[in-house]
């Protein structure tokens, strides 16, 4: 079903392509247009994201916008994009972090601007298309895609590292997605289509086929989330990358991740989640308590965000493979908030970097009375990342818990106990960067600038009005969840496992 009148989930992938084709025509010594003209392009694909939102009809499970056109018609492959309630706020939080990351990138970034802006355009196609394909080659296309602008983001203007975080970030990426395209050819070998509508109500499979094929998905999922132990890629390329890759990388490109379990591998592969599942959920709580208690030790304050994005992710995969359709509602609204607070914490590490050149919290302290804006923002960011109530965090995770404890109540207290060390090295680094005593090498910091303030406060915005209104995703998402949910028990499809 498409509401409108043009084909508007292709304009809104064409035209960072077109901004980038645009940027590349602009003379190096011409900075400003360069940086105003990927501006003005990323605006303008969160304006058309927004017309999604507007006619996005409620109440409805199915795919909306949906627009097919042959591409390899003589394998039947097409290309098929659309969204449902699972794909609309992912894509609104990837318009809304790609505008953000440009804007933040005005004064960071000094050298090779260009092709800065140009890989941030091509990336935010790629994610874009992740989020709206309907078709498994499509869908590993963008994947594949949206890897080389951010490895290259990395690489050439991240820290001193970046050579090795881009590495290793490609390499562990790559491996996981080469998996997922062996398992999505024999699907297609086996079904004799690679669209996903028609896999979903046609595909059928062995359940020993299930669970291997899942299992080759799930890899390269758990990588992209990152699931402990596959989190060792994320640190890394956290604390390389510059503060727009840092602001995607964990707003975005992590919940391809969970989403991929949600999109293809979970409805696709019944017998294999009930396989796979607690051995899935067990590694969630793990990595929850484990990447807690490593930010606990973090002196750099991004390697400290880097490692709560791990614990954090641990809580959406508990919703989607315990929680039922609380669990997956509350996954679905937790992707959406773990990538606005991590996205604004990120930013606003990236300003004072800018102005400080260090991220070690012992070098802070005391500044709140310097910057005062920027402790506030920077206040309410934690207090968003905590859970505290009257935000965002504080509706996904309860709403992830509550789902958990009738399945699995001994790892929804363990997820519980999670929370409490969140609260504990969140609540650290405020003190650290903000309070006691003021560091004199600190006596020269600049509050946070129009520019800076615009980028965070539409982040703050909607801290609020999730925290508040939480229906705003619900009445959209829980349609599509309530499918999503209502896959095949474990104890029934242990039974067609045993046969």
């Amino acid at each position: 079903m498409n509401q409108l009148g043009f084909p508007l989930i292709s304009t809104m992938l064409i035209a960072p392509l077109l901004g980038a084709l645009l940027v590349l025509f602009i003379p190096d010594r011409n900075v400003k247009a360069i940086k105003t003209t990927a501006f003005v392009t990323t605006l303008l694909v969160l304006g058309l994201s927004l017309l999604l939102y507007f006619n996005f009809v409620s109440g409805e499970a199915g795919f909306q916008f949906e627009e097919t056109v042959p591409w390899i018609p003589g394998l039947g492959i097409a290309y098929h994009v659309g969204i449902d309630g699972l794909s609309l706020f992912i894509v609104l939080l990837t318009t809304l972090l790609s505008t953000i990351a440009v804007l933040s990138s005005w004064t960071a970034i000094t050298e090779r601007v260009k092709g800065y802006m140009v890989m941030m355009l091509v990336m935010e196609t790629a994610m874009i298309g992740v989020f709206v394909s309907l078709d498994l080659f499509l869908f590993y296309v963008f994947w594949e895609a949206s890897l080389i602008p951010m490895a290259l983001l990395i690489g050439q203007w991240g820290g001193a590292n970046r050579v090795y975080a881009a590495v290793k970030f490609t390499v562990y990426t790559f491996v996981g997605s080469a998996l997922m395209l062996v398992a999505a050819i024999v699907i297609y070998l086996q079904a004799g289509t690679s669209d996903l509508p028609t896999l979903l109500t046609s595909l059928s499979l062995p359940a020993n086929v299930q669970i291997w094929l899942f299992f080759a998905f799930a890899l390269a999922f758990a990588i992209k989330v990152p699931l402990f132990p596959f989190h060792t890629w994320l640190p890394a390329a956290h604390v390389q990358a510059p503060t727009a890759g840092s602001i995607l990388l964990a707003g975005v490109l992590l919940k391809m991740g969970a989403y991929g379990y949600l999109r293809f591998a979970n409805p696709l592969f019944p017998a294999g989640v009930a396989y796979w599942a607690p051995l899935l959920s067990i590694l969630a709580v793990v990595g929850i308590i484990y990447a807690a208690l490593v930010a606990l030790v973090q002196e750099d304050i991004k390697s400290l965000v880097a490692y709560s994005s791990v614990a954090h992710m641990g809580y959406i995969m508990l919703g989607i493979f315990n929680g039922g359709l609380l669990g997956t509602s509350g996954a679905i609204l937790q992707m959406v908030n773990h990538g606005l607070s991590t996205g604004a914490l990120f930013m606003l590490i990236g300003v004072i970097y800018e102005r400080r050149h260090t991220r070690l919290m012992k070098d802070y302290g005391g500044i709140f009375a310097k910057v005062p804006v920027f402790g506030t923002f920077f206040l309410i960011a934690v207090f968003a990342g905590v859970g505290l109530p009257g935000l965002n965090g504080f509706v996904g995770e309860f709403t992830i818990l509550l789902g958990t404890f009738t399945t699995a109540p001994v790892l929804a207290v363990l997820g519980t106990f999670g929370i409490i060390l969140a609260a504990w090295y969140l609540l650290t680094a405020v003190r650290k960067v903000l309070f006691g005593p003021l560091n004199q090498a600190n006596a020269h910091l600049t509050d946070m600038n129009v520019r800076e303030i615009l980028a965070a406060f539409p982040l703050v915005v909607f801290f609020f009005v999730l925290g508040l209104f939480p229906n705003l995703v619900f009445d959209k998402v829980n349609p599509t969840a309530e499918i999503l949910a209502a896959r095949p028990s474990g104890a029934q499809t242990a039974l067609v496992i045993s046969r």
